[in-house]
């Protein structure tokens, strides 16, 4: 497998997650796509320490697995507080800053 087709692997599943934030409007599928475009930062990363044989990607990717999984947490937990106080899970309809 090469550098390059690695990186391509990572720009097109950037541009899936990139696709599914934007055009979905269920929170639980935003958060999928912003999970699928920090994978996508994460290969691309690793596939460049890899091609230069350097530890510090895999070690970068690891933190931000890390921080990713917070991430998801807490966008969970926001999910289902929003689900119980204002019963909807559509993005257009919470807005927290209408009068």
């Amino acid at each position: 497998m090469s550098f390059y087709f690695v990186l391509w692997v990572a720009f097109l599943v950037f541009s899936i997650g990139l696709f599914g934030v934007l055009s979905r409007r269920h929170l639980v599928a935003v958060i999928m796509g912003i999970e699928l475009m920090f994978n996508a930062a994460n290969l691309a990363v690793v596939s460049i320490a890899w091609a230069y044989g350097v530890l510090t990607g895999q070690i970068i990717a690891l933190f931000a697995i890390a921080i990713t999984v917070a991430e998801v947490a807490v966008g969970l937990a926001l999910f289902l507080l929003l689900e119980r106080v204002r019963k909807t899970v559509e993005a257009d309809e919470i807005s927290l800053m209408k009068g």
